[in-house]
């Protein structure tokens, strides 16, 4: 019997033989290319006060500078993520993830060395943009190198390393600033650079839409202007603590009303960059929503759990990222596993769990007082971590098998896009609630500290940092205003985690609504057109 040819091989599989057999190297690069971006998105974090301190050690920068230097990367990185998917599709993937790592190390290095805080902010919006280009197109070229049967489990690892990335960014940030200067946290990504684009040169394939129609410069125009709008508002918010105020308001409302139109320029349009007609399809509805909900929670808590590790309980930064990794621990040993329960129990239920599961950690965050014994902060966060790898593998594989192969980067940059304002939405918000709640509790020991001018005594009330500075100045006097702030703090804590609970519910009644039971097919589902397209494929081969 003569054994099949490769040709022949292609031809069952869909994707060539050479790709098929290297398809788990390629993921690697891949993750690599992931763990840097997404790292980097919070190890600034933990460099913040070293650069705030004079020159040389620092910058002497500014609250609001430090906050534009975190934002500029955010904002730039999720206005150009759907321009980014998009711009794969049409040049194809390997270009676009090799001009973005290529610009991301260029903005690291330029960042490493900047010489001022305007500098830093300019090279971080850089590295942003860097970043969008890299993000979209790991997910699309994934879908692209391996088979339906195996993107499940592929998913679950990529996600895997997205959780690990943002629960090692503050142990890495922490490690080099213990040796190095500051600058340090961002010349890191070049060596990991070199590396990456010399294995992508090697691996990966390049892959695009073979039939990307005409431009669309009016919907990729409405779709930057839009996101940057809506994420500028939300920054904006959380920085004022006030979502009411005139100039967030405006901001939001016009960035919300830009995404309109653009919403009815594409249903209009007989070239549009993204076909809305997928988010009638509920269970693509409701797992891009899915997506967005539970990155607010787990950015959102991991912004205040911060302030509890070291300004509650007096851990080093350093301690600190350490006490994070459960949450990747967790991600690490069940999201490459999730398709084996969701195979068993279905999407419903597998995403319903794992959102519940989120909620019952995020609540188990009442239990945290000022002096709690710390393995009961490691549990929780355990529990948030297996939760979310039983949410982000299912819901993404989800968006990614409801479009074409060809249409893949389109469908990553959905998942990017609202698994970043989800996250950009958590810190907001419940940093806002976090402020309002502690303020309300601190101002009375506040008003009864004597020797504080009004002045001093509403700055002391921003924060837990700024109780906590006034409290050491004042010596053995300030010691009751620090007590106070330590429990001011883990009381808007509570409200905070509670807020962060109700989202996590919300998302479960989402996915319990609208994703399809065990042994049901997702509404629109795709298989008439897997096989319209394998027939496709095998008449190009041919």
């Amino acid at each position: 019997m003569t054994a099949p040819s490769d040709t022949s091989r292609d031809q069952a599989r869909g994707v060539p033989e050479k790709v098929h057999r290297r398809r788990w190297a390629i993921l690697t690069v891949l993750m690599i290319s992931v763990l840097m971006v997404v790292l980097d998105n919070s190890i600034l974090n933990v460099a913040m006060k070293t650069i705030a301190q004079p020159k040389p050690t620092g910058l002497g920068a500014t609250q609001s500078q430090l906050e534009w230097a975190i934002n500029a990367y955010t904002l730039v990185f999720a206005g150009l993520l759907f321009t980014a998917g998009l711009l794969g599709d049409r040049i194809g993937r390997k270009k676009v993830l090799m001009g973005g790592m290529a610009l991301f190390g260029l903005g690291s290095v330029l960042a490493a060395f900047s010489g001022s805080s305007g500098e830093l902010i300019a090279f971080r919006a850089l590295m942003g943009v860097g970043a969008a280009l890299v993000m979209p197109a790991t997910l699309a070229i994934l879908v692209n190198v391996f088979e339906r049967d195996e993107q499940p489990k592929a998913i679950g690892i990529w996600v895997a390393s997205v959780g690990l990335a943002i629960a090692i960014g503050p142990v890495t940030g922490g490690l080099l600033l213990q040796h190095f200067w500051w600058g340090s946290v961002f010349f890191v990504n070049v060596p990991v650079v070199i590396v990456g684009l010399t294995a992508m040169m090697l691996l990966v394939p390049d892959s695009r839409d073979p039939a990307p129609g005409r431009l669309d410069p009016l919907g990729v125009l409405l779709s930057v202007v839009g996101l940057m709008l809506l994420v500028y508002g939300i920054i904006k918010g959380g920085q004022l603590a006030d979502f009411t105020d005139p100039q967030v308001l405006a901001t939001v409302v016009a960035g919300l009303g830009v995404l309109a139109l653009f919403v009815l320029h594409e249903k209009r349009s007989d070239h549009p960059s993204l076909d809305v007609g997928y988010f009638r399809r509920p269970d693509f509805s409701a797992a891009v929503a899915a997506v967005g909900l539970v990155f607010f929670a787990l950015l959102g808590v991991t912004f205040f759990m911060v302030f509890y590790t070291q300004s509650v309980r007096g851990y080093t930064a350093l301690q600190s990222g350490l006490l994070l990794l459960p949450v990747a621990v967790a991600q690490l040993i069940f999201a490459p596993r999730a398709r084996l329960v969701v195979e068993r129990l279905g999407s419903r239920a597998v995403c319903v769990g794992g959102m519940l599961m989120v909620a019952a950690a995020l609540a188990g965050f009442l239990t945290l007082g000022t002096d709690s014994p710390i393995w009961v902060l490691e549990v929780l966060f355990f529990l948030q971590g297996c939760g979310m790898a039983h949410v982000m593998p299912p819901v993404t594989v989800t968006i990614m098998q409801a479009l074409p192969r060809e249409k893949a980067g389109s469908g990553s940059a959905l998942n990017n896009t609202f698994r970043q304002l989800g996250g950009a939405l958590g810190v907001a918000v419940l940093g806002s609630v976090l402020s309002t709640a502690y303020r309300g509790g601190i101002e009375g020991e506040l008003a009864r500290t004597p020797g504080l001018s009004d002045s001093a005594r509403r700055s002391a009330g921003e924060s837990v940092e700024a109780t906590l500075t006034v409290a050491d100045r004042m010596g053995p006097a300030g010691r009751p205003l620090g007590d106070a702030a330590r429990v001011a703090f883990v009381h808007a804590m509570h409200v905070a985690s509670l807020s962060a609970a109700a989202v996590a519910v919300l998302g479960a009644l989402v996915a319990l609504v609208f994703l399809p039971g065990k042994g049901k097919p997702a509404a629109g589902g795709r298989d008439g057109e897997r096989t319209e397209e394998q027939r496709e494929s095998k008449e190009a081969r041919r």
